[in-house]
């Protein structure tokens, strides 16, 4: 008796991706006199320590906050800054505080669910062989010793960060956990201790402000005037070096927004809120402004209308995009497309690389005339840990290379830019289907198919609402219905031909009568003969005189 089929897990229905919220553009500060440098150093160092202190306050209160103690914060950062200065930093600490709370949820997450899959395993029998659902036993008493060890370290952990979250306790470190712990490995950061000590302080600088509508260009605390002009208000301390009227100093610089400069600047000129942040680059020596707003929220098309034109299915991988075009019934268009990246280096250089292959992405997009991308929901939060795949480190550092977070927001703000929406599918069996039933029939000789661009089809098929089956299955060899329906069957309102097709001869008759089409070819002596046989008038030819 066969066994019974492995159960699918239900596939959630495709959505379209709500629109981005928000917009950030950047300039340099190019031409700063050694003035300009010294007021900005001095000016970050000095609320960047304000910031560390009241950070600290906060971290101390713990669940225990409440506006009152907000308001004895910034009264008290008050007298060492000004009012605004000190209603950005109690804000931009609680921002920290906030997202500090949601890292240590999702870190308790990931411990309770590497302790469930510890025990499953531990209670298995040794060599015990697991399935796709679920995890066997492990090979060796040795393996199952270390694997039990491992199991009291994380319930230790798993305690404590419990705990810790009831108590309203965070760890939080300005200026980041990566560049601190490169203190320790200056050989292998490529870094000197000067230089790390200057991009230690550096990072824990303070200078960004929020705007507020209805104040002159949008911002009080850092203003930027229509003809780029920028002026910064100087903290209470540092008041004797201001240049301009009422406490402010003036930059040499003038800043000139080419990416999003008109609406910039519309924003200012109706004294809407606009927030600005003043960064140092160490690596280049450079100083930065960046300018945020928020919009309303970009109103998302109907699923109906973003298929109407097709899809450019994508499946995301390590190091490139793996794109196909479909049209709007399914059915693949041309040929597959890739777009590499590399995510090696530095920060910077990774999110370039993104943004490259991405804004190749839509540019091909457009060009093929489809208005809308089918993309994988993906969410790897559970699926990188070691108990999850053991042995397999090669994938798990495979999985965790894949920009899932930064792809999903780089991509949904660059595809409104051009007018393109973005329909989120289910990730489910999309490869191993698509790798089924679409890689070989579109393999030929001028046409290689990877796995990957099969897995884009299938993803396309999926967010235009189409099975990801290529066609229905054959009937069986006798021709019987014992077979029961097929898989892709019409719809009951879909009409259909009723009753049996006529003969070849017929329809060919039937459609040359339709047409009108005249014979181009004398018909031959044999044809003749016969056709005069069947009329009825036919003659016997008088035979020639023999001699």
């Amino acid at each position: 008796m066969s066994e019974p089929k492995k159960k699918l897990r239900t596939i959630e229905d495709p959505f379209v991706v709500l629109g981005p919220s928000g917009v950030a553009i950047r300039d340099r500060l190019k031409h700063l006199t050694g003035e300009d440098d010294k007021v900005l150093r001095l000016v970050g160092a000095h609320l960047g320590r304000l910031a560390s202190l009241d950070l600290k306050t906060r971290c101390a209160d713990g669940l225990d906050h409440n506006s009152d103690s907000w308001a004895a914060r910034k009264q008290g950062l008050t007298a060492d800054s000004s009012s605004r200065w000190a209603g950005a930093i109690t804000k931009a600490t609680h921002d920290q505080w906030a997202l500090s709370r949601r890292c240590q949820l999702a870190h308790i997450q990931g411990l309770e669910a590497g302790v469930r899959t510890l025990m499953h395993r531990l209670s298995q029998p040794i060599g015990e062989k697991g399935t796709k659902r679920t995890p066997g036993g492990y090979r060796s008493k040795n393996e199952w010793f270390h694997k039990s060890r491992r199991l009291a370290t994380l319930e230790h952990r798993l305690d404590e960060a419990r705990a810790e979250r009831e108590a309203g306790v965070v760890h939080v470190v300005r200026g980041g956990r990566r560049l601190l712990g490169n203190r320790h490995n200056l050989q292998a950061a490529q870094l000197t201790e000067p230089q790390w000590r200057n991009r230690w302080e550096t990072e824990r600088w303070f200078l960004a402000a929020d705007g507020e509508s209805g104040k002159k260009h949008g911002n009080e605390t850092i203003r930027v005037t229509c003809d780029g002009e920028v002026s910064i208000k100087l903290p209470a301390p540092l008041a004797h070096l201001a240049n301009s009227p009422r406490g402010r100093y003036v930059l040499a610089s003038k800043v000139a927004f080419a990416h999003r400069g008109t609406e910039w600047r519309d924003r200012i000129e109706a004294n809407r809120a606009v927030a600005y942040r003043i960064h140092l680059d160490v690596a280049r020596e450079r100083w930065y402004l960046t300018a945020s707003w928020t919009i309303p929220p970009v109103e998302t098309v109907p699923l109906e209308t973003a298929r109407a034109e097709g899809m450019i299915g994508v499946d995301t991988n390590a190091d490139h995009f793996a794109a196909y075009q479909l049209d709007r019934h399914g059915n693949p268009v041309g040929a597959p497309r890739c777009f590499f990246y590399d995510l090696s280096g530095t920060s910077d250089h990774r999110d370039a690389q993104i943004r490259h292959a991405i804004s190749r992405l839509l540019q091909w997009t457009t060009r093929c005339g489809v208005k809308a991308i089918g993309l994988e929901n993906l969410d790897f939060t559970a699926e990188k840990t070691r108990e999850k795949h053991g042995r397999r480190k090669r994938f798990r550092q495979l999985i965790s290379g894949i920009p899932t977070g930064k792809l999903k927001a780089r991509l949904v703000s660059m595809a409104a830019a051009h007018g393109l929406s973005i329909v989120a599918v289910d990730p489910a069996y999309t490869s191993m289907w698509g790798d089924q039933h679409w890689r070989k029939p579109l393999t030929s000789k001028t046409r290689k198919m990877s796995r990957h661009d099969a897995a884009g089809i299938a993803i396309g098929r999926r967010a235009l609402g189409h099975p990801i089956r290529r066609r229905t299955a054959p009937p069986p060899h006798d021709q019987s219905d014992r077979a029961g329906h097929r898989t892709a069957q019409a719809g009951p309102g879909d009409r259909g031909r009723e009753g049996t097709r006529p003969p070849v001869t017929e329809r060919a008759h039937d459609a040359r009568r339709r047409t009108g089409a005249q014979r181009t070819r004398e018909p031959s002596a044999s044809n003749t003969v016969g056709d005069a046989r069947s009329s009825g008038n036919w003659q016997q030819m008088s035979l020639l005189d023999t001699v």
